[in-house]
């Protein structure tokens, strides 16, 4: 399941946690997107897909806007990890798994379903089209 962590940090029955949670697991998915990419596009080309991401993702979400702001990726993860902490849990849920979604859409058109998920897969938890056609058959 896409951003996996910022899903468990949502769903668990045990404790419910509070946007600071769900923040600090989208923050450790960007991070490990981040490094996972940046040597097959270039630092800057993550950054670029992030903020695309977050533009397409703001009517749903206004106060994700932070595409004027200026700063390197790490500047753009922390302000949002910092608007997420200010959202209710649910929200903040919500709108990081929206991007994380439109993020990852973005990357597919650009190289691939194979190879978006040879890439990410790993830290999004998606199944690998051979499974999708196993459990198809």
């Amino acid at each position: 399941m896409p951003g996996s962590d910022t899903k468990q940090a949502c769903t668990s029955d045990r404790e419910r946690p509070d946007s600071k949670a769900v923040a600090e697991a989208a923050l450790n998915t960007w991070r490990q997107v981040v490094a996972r990419l940046s040597p097959v596009i270039g630092t800057r080309g993550v950054e670029v897909l992030f903020r695309r991401s977050l533009h397409m993702t703001t009517p749903d979400f206004p106060w994700f806007a932070i595409a004027g702001e200026h700063g390197g990726s790490g500047d753009l993860f922390e302000k949002l990890k910092a608007k997420l902490m200010d959202r209710e849990t649910d929200v903040a849920a919500e709108a990081s798994y929206a991007l994380l979604i439109t993020f990852t859409e973005l990357l597919t058109t650009l190289i691939g379903e194979s190879l978006t998920g040879s890439l990410l897969g790993p830290v999004l938890s998606l199944p690998s089209p051979t499974s999708e056609q196993e459990t198809a058959s």
